[in-house]
């Protein structure tokens, strides 16, 4: 594989815009650098939250996703991290954004390392969070969203949404196809 297509084309530096060289770093990994001002480029997961939230009757919030990947498929509410917002916000803004729901972050339910079909590879946090108001809706990224009881889950896009789903109320949710 041609290295620079593994770091996604990036063939200058960021800093001083001079070509890279392909090189061993300090940790003798091969790696894009520049010879001008030293800068290494570190090819890193991508971060990504999802959301599990049950309303008062223990039923899951899910949302039928609107486009790729998984286009059509039942998730959690999720969402790529923005830069300029901590996990917590970015999990209540993509809440907000798929669903219309207002939420209070409960806790932590953990983090998952996965394969991605866009970007690699992908670091979701998962978190638990509690309903605090709003009005459930499909929202930009959605086709649908519901509430769904635990016994009747439909097949779950993403390993690390069936993951989260498992951690929180036991129940192994099966894989969309």
């Amino acid at each position: 594989m041609d290295i620079f297509k593994r770091y996604n084309g990036v063939n200058y530096c960021t800093r001083c815009a001079n070509p890279l060289e392909i090189k061993a770093d300090r940790e003798n990994k091969i790696r894009p650098q520049c010879p001008a001002c030293g800068w290494t480029y570190y090819k890193n997961p991508v971060p990504a939250v999802a959301i599990v939230m049950l309303n008062s009757a223990s039923e899951l919030l899910l949302v039928k996703r609107k486009f790729e990947p998984a286009a059509g498929a039942w998730a959690l509410p999720s969402g790529y991290m923005e830069v300029d917002l901590s996990p917590e916000e970015n999990a209540l803004e993509e809440l907000m954004e798929e669903t219309g729901l207002l939420g209070d972050i409960r806790h932590c339910v953990g983090w998952f390392y996965g394969n991605s079909p866009i970007y690699e590879k992908v670091l979701s946090i998962g978190f638990r969070i509690d309903i605090r108001g709003g009005s459930l809706q499909a929202g930009d990224d959605a086709e649908d969203a519901a509430f769904v009881p635990l016994d009747a889950l439909p097949p779950i896009a993403f390993a690390s949404h069936r993951d989260f789903i498992f951690r929180e109320t036991g129940i192994r949710p099966i894989a969309a196809r």
